[in-house]
């Protein structure tokens, strides 16, 4: 399911053209581990779930063209929340990696300088969330950044953290 709720309407006309989501058919395990993102599995299924869905229209990187990337998560990293959180406490020192993997944009950077993406990068925390969907919060975004001709294309990736696993979906969209 792309969305839990009815999108406005310049989001209702965008276009699909890659699509893929963790858990899948054929995945089994958690997502390849990803260098700089410890003790937490959301870059690595963030940057997963988001190769996984240019390779399916792009074939290898780089991708042409200029595509933004859009990050949808309404609870973020929990794992590396609750980390900070430890470590704040009085007398114990914090992981400066911890502060970097807890910028939900980090993830983005690294899949951008992968695959040589030249758009906006963005990421929000929408109201609502159900995980495996695609928030329409996040596809009316999509919509108005190629409306204003700042993309080309958008990737959208929602990803959830939640007790019964990780999920995400990505879609990479064209108006």
């Amino acid at each position: 399911m792309i969305t839990d709720r009815t999108p406005d309407p310049a989001a209702r006309a965008l276009r699909v053209l890659a699509e893929a989501r963790r858990p899948g058919p054929g995945l089994t395990g958690p997502p390849p581990p990803l260098p700089g993102f410890a003790g937490s599995g959301l870059g690595p299924l963030v940057a997963d779930t988001a190769d996984r869905c240019l390779q399916a229209h792009h074939g290898p990187p780089p991708a042409p063209g200029r595509t933004a990337l859009l990050l949808a998560s309404a609870g973020g990293d929990r794992a590396t929340a609750r980390a900070i959180d430890r470590t704040a406490e009085p007398g114990r020192r914090p992981a400066p990696l911890l502060f970097f993997q807890s910028n939900p944009n980090a993830v983005l950077g690294h899949i951008a300088a992968r695959w040589g993406l030249t758009g906006p990068v963005l990421a929000i925390s929408p109201a609502e969330a159900a995980p495996g969907t695609v928030p329409a919060d996040a596809l009316d975004l999509a919509a108005l950044l190629l409306a204003d001709g700042d993309a080309d294309l958008v990737l959208v990736v929602a990803a959830e953290q939640t007790d019964d696993g990780d999920h995400a979906v990505a879609v990479l969209v064209t108006g």
